[in-house]
């Protein structure tokens, strides 16, 4: 399903303007975005799952096809974890 499915089917079933429905949307996920990015907070939405920054320490990895060293950066990547009721669900 792509976001444009989405917006369609959210449209559908509440009767509003695709367009409408497309801002909505738009402007969820870029404040999930920003909330995660720049505030570096997690969002909880009770019944679906939380959206979380992880971080990840930095590591020494190999570049075999060089034979080299080479050093990742410690960094903060965004990840899921679904409600335990959604998983529940999913059985």
């Amino acid at each position: 399903m792509t976001k444009a499915d989405i917006i369609t089917k959210i449209s559908a079933q509440t009767g509003l303007p695709k367009k409408d429905v497309t801002v909505t949307v738009e402007a969820f996920m870029a404040e999930i975005r920003q909330s995660l990015a720049t505030n570096k907070e997690n969002v909880y939405l009770r019944g679906f799952g939380s959206f979380i920054v992880k971080h990840r320490a930095q590591k020494t990895a190999r570049n075999i096809s060089k034979n080299t060293t080479i050093v990742i950066d410690a960094h903060d990547f965004p990840a899921f974890k679904p409600a335990k009721s959604f998983v529940e669900k999913m059985k």
